[in-house]
């Protein structure tokens, strides 16, 4: 039995269902507000130092609200679903607690992403729920575009590729946000992603020494 599994069994009761969907709702609900009522109201949202330390403190739940500065109606409700399809599948393989939890560990490492260089975002948080859903099923099967057929771990690295890009040429505040919004996927995943590099890093050596051998 994994830490997590004890904290299941004393803690499961405080999962919250449906966590994800009521994130989403929220998000069409401020890009409605934003895009047709109010620009400013974005400002509101936002996770920022300066707005903590003034006592704004609904900023450490309002970020994961903020939605997409995508204008195009379609191709926000798009993404929106496409979230929804790996959030809500991610919850019913975890079930609820897990589920808090992971997202949880996400607004906390967004939060410490604040503190530290002063602004936060929940980018790499729901980022971070792709790299779980590809980890779990890299052999599904989606239609990129809706139209052409690719696995999911192929999307995945190519999300990998992108954070990685992203890492290595950007400031250092956008990095502590890139890595600090990976604390849900680190958190479950991070022994067997050691433990995957640390064989295919072996694996290539016994391969090179063997090259090696009958050369």
């Amino acid at each position: 039995m994994n830490w997590l599994d004890r904290l299941e069994r004393r803690y499961g009761k405080f999962g919250i269902p449906n966590l994800l969907n009521i994130v989403l709702v929220g998000q069409i609900i401020a890009w409605v507000i934003i895009m047709f009522i109010n620009l400013n109201f974005i400002e509101a949202l936002m996770l920022t130092r300066a707005g903590l330390f003034h006592g704004q403190i609904w900023r450490l739940v309002s970020f994961i609200f903020m939605p997409s500065l995508q204008t195009r109606p379609f191709w926000f409700l798009v993404e929106l679903y496409f979230y929804w399809w790996v959030g809500n599948s991610l919850t019913r393989a975890w079930g609820d607690f897990r589920f808090t939890v992971y997202w949880l560990a996400g607004m906390l490492g967004a939060i410490l992403s604040c503190l530290i260089t002063g602004f936060g975002s929940s980018a790499g948080l729901f980022l971070s729920l792709f790299f779980a859903y590809a980890w779990m099923w890299p052999n599904q099967q989606v239609l990129l575009f809706f139209i052409i057929p690719v696995k999911v771990k192929w999307l995945g690295w190519a999300a990998a590729a992108y954070w990685a890009w992203q890492f290595l040429t950007g400031s250092f505040s956008s990095r502590i946000t890139l890595l600090f919004g990976l604390a849900g996927f680190l958190l479950f995943f991070g022994k067997e992603l050691w433990d995957w590099c640390h064989d295919t890093i072996a694996g290539y050596k016994r391969r090179k020494d063997w090259e090696n051998r009958w050369k």
